[in-house]
């Protein structure tokens, strides 16, 4: 029998053009296989083939595990401190080994031990081939569909497949069997049968490497697309910076008539392109971002990471755009929340926003409304600047002597000690199933009880902009805490 193996791990190896020690390792999957079967728990099992003369060992063996983190897999693992009674010098990931009755092969058939054998032949052939299309570094999968699967298209090239999900095609396109089909490669998922190849049409990195080829530039490092925001297949932003005082950014990835931006739109389903000049200063970052909208000021809140914008009336809907879709692409392009309003809103906003520093100054440093009014004046928006601004700053406000400053520091500095206590106080009285939620730091759970969230479904109930109101998380932070929050409602269903 083990002559008969070695010519059928010869016969295999010339047939599929495979090198014999993975038709070999293919042999021993096999049989390692069939063994376990003849256990009733989940053992690990490894066969040890000889290359040369056919004859192979059956090993049952145990993984070394630490012993603070149990056994989780009984059957196959074992405590360190177990494992030294046997291998005093055993570490940690070895095994331990014990030579079991090898399996004769007449017991699992010829063709049953030929079938799985072949299967992990073919394997074999399909992550080499994968591995010789990754190999050539391409980030961009061209081919043809194939077919569909469940809702997916699964893609060809050569030999090698690609999975295209519809929620990774772009809305409304309509591809079908034979179609050529260009897509971003996301990752390679081996544990997926058949099409291990991830793809996207709807990523922004996909348009970001569209330009790349469109672009010699970019490819030279004249040019660097910084971030790209999308609606896939209506519209997109990219936001570019030269490093080449020469060349114009926003000119050169138009190209001549349009040639280059058009090559990518027609490409993507007609998704109209804004390319936006890219700017260290976020404020005139945001400003290019909301183009075509004029923008008349633009006031940064650097604590909640967001920007109030105005714009003229003539400019509020170019400045949103259909749906919001305009400003949504802009604020996902910059990273800053953006509020959008004309004059008079913005008029009556800071009007609320003096009025509420008025009434804090008033109340916590005991003064009366001129004072207040100087320290607005003067740029003071808190009362950690009145405390702690260093006081040669203070000592140039012309309407207030020394000894006013250094009393308004003193009543500052208390007012922050007593609101501090209180808050350390009112934080006591939060349900210990919200401080044991998973993500909320102290600081968060102080701006949550500042905002009257004092239990774990109160948080749950919130919206995610609410959530961000509160905390100034961005929206995804603020949704996984939410959802974390509702977990416990749903514990038990099905």
């Amino acid at each position: 029998m083990n002559r008969e193996m070695l010519m059928l791990v010869e016969a295999i190896s010339r047939e599929k053009n495979v090198e014999r020690d993975v038709v070999f390792g293919a042999v021993e999957a096999a049989l390692a296989q069939a063994t376990k079967k003849l256990y009733s728990g989940e053992v690990d099992i490894r066969v040890a083939v000889d290359r040369d003369s056919g004859n192979y060992e059956t090993f049952r063996r145990w993984h070394v595990v630490p012993d603070e983190a149990g056994l989780q897999q009984p059957d196959q693992e074992i405590l360190l401190f177990e494992a030294k009674e046997q291998i005093p010098d055993i570490e940690i990931d070895e095994y331990i080994e014990e030579p079991i009755e090898s399996l004769p092969i007449g017991r699992i058939g010829a063709m049953a031990a030929k079938q799985v054998i072949l299967q992990k032949i073919r394997d074999a052939e399909r992550e080499m081939l994968l591995n010789d299309f990754m190999s050539r570094g391409e980030k961009i999968f061209v081919g043809t569909v194939k077919r569909m699967d469940k809702g997916d298209l699964i893609c060809e090239a050569g030999r090698v497949e690609g999975r295209l999900r519809r929620s990774e095609m772009i809305p409304k396109e309509n591809l079908r069997s034979g179609d050529r089909v260009r897509a971003m490669i996301m990752e390679v998922d081996l544990t997926l049968r058949g099409a291990p190849i991830i793809l996207s049409r709807s990523a922004p990195e996909f348009m970001i490497e569209l330009f790349r080829q469109e672009v010699p530039e970019i490819e030279q490092g004249l040019l660097e697309i910084k971030t790209c925001a999308r609606d896939p297949g209506s519209r997109a932003k990219i936001a570019v910076l030269s490093h080449d005082k020469r060349v114009d950014p926003i000119g050169t990835c138009v190209g001549v008539r349009g040639t280059r931006v058009n090559a990518v739109t027609n490409e993507l389903a007609g998704e109209r392109v804004d390319i936006v000049l890219w700017s260290e200063d976020p404020a005139q970052f945001v400003i290019g971002a909301l183009a075509p909208a004029n923008v008349q000021s633009i006031v940064v809140d650097e604590e909640k990471h967001a920007m109030d914008v105005v714009v003229d009336e003539e400019n509020l809907a170019i400045a949103i755009g259909r749906g919001g879709q305009n400003v949504r692409l802009a604020s996902d392009l910059t990273g800053w929340k953006i509020n959008i309003m004309d004059a008079a809103e913005s008029a009556q906003k800071q009007a609320e926003e003096t009025t509420g520093i008025r009434q804090l100054f008033m109340e916590k440093l005991d003064v009366d409304q001129e004072i207040a009014d100087i320290l607005i004046e003067e740029g003071f928006t808190s009362l950690e600047e009145v405390a702690y601004v260093p006081i040669q700053e203070m000592l140039e406000i012309e309407s207030f002597d020394e000894d006013t400053i250094n009393e308004l520091r003193a009543r500052a500095k208390d007012a922050l000690l007593t609101m501090e206590i209180a808050r350390e106080e009112s934080v006591d009285d939060v349900s210990q199933d919200l401080r044991d939620l998973p993500g909320l730091t102290p600081e968060l759970i102080s701006k949550l009880v500042e905002a009257g969230i004092h239990t774990r479904d109160d948080l749950a109930d919130l919206a995610t902009d609410e959530l961000t109101d509160i905390t100034g998380q961005n929206a995804e932070e603020a949704t996984a805490l939410i959802m974390k929050a509702r977990e416990h409602w749903f514990a038990g269903q099905a």
